[in-house]
């Protein structure tokens, strides 16, 4: 381990982000919204629309053109509409 680089650490984000984060995208899948996911550490943003977001694997699935991404949770940065 000695010597490697160390990749860049996902900024952190307090519960009040995170619950906002999640609020947004529970009401977002309930409307079928159309979003843009910034990802953490993923070059091109995620368009789409959700069609699951499971608490388990803690993956929101999203959807565009018969296609699913799954993006975890903890990386979404950000939530706007795709519009």
């Amino acid at each position: 381990m000695i010597g490697m680089a160390k990749a860049p650490k996902r900024p952190t984000r307090d519960e009040f982000q995170l619950e906002e984060l999640g609020e947004r995208l529970i009401e977002a899948k309930q409307e079928e919204s159309e979003l843009m996911l910034t990802v953490w550490g993923w070059e091109q943003k995620v368009q789409g629309r959700i069609v699951l977001m499971d608490t388990r694997t803690r993956l929101v699935h999203m959807e565009r053109l018969g296609e699913i991404t799954k993006v975890p949770f903890m990386d979404i940065m950000n939530v706007e509409n795709a519009s």
